[in-house]
């Protein structure tokens, strides 16, 4: 599971899941035992839950990292890993 991000404690991977079918790009974020999953095109919350700090944090950056978000997205559909984004500071 490609991790391309870390800040604050909070790790951001993005990957494809073997024989799902994603039609929406989305990413994972993960916080000590919280886990939530996020579209890209709109940023918001799928699934799962995260502190609200944490959250807002998570959609800050995500806002910030809209266009690299979605050429990740490509990337993996295309059979290729994900590159790293900046974190937040």
């Amino acid at each position: 599971m490609p991790e391309i991000a870390r800040f604050f404690g909070i790790v951001i991977r993005m990957y494809v899941e073997a024989g799902a079918v994603h039609h929406q790009p989305h990413f994972h974020a993960y916080y000590q035992e919280a886990a939530a999953v996020y579209g890209v095109a709109p940023i918001q919350l799928l699934g799962g839950t995260l502190p609200l700090r944490q959250q807002r944090m998570v959609e800050v950056w995500a806002a910030l990292h809209r266009k690299e978000l979605l050429r990740n997205w490509e990337l993996l559909q295309g059979g290729r890993l994900p590159g790293r984004i900046i974190p937040l500071r």
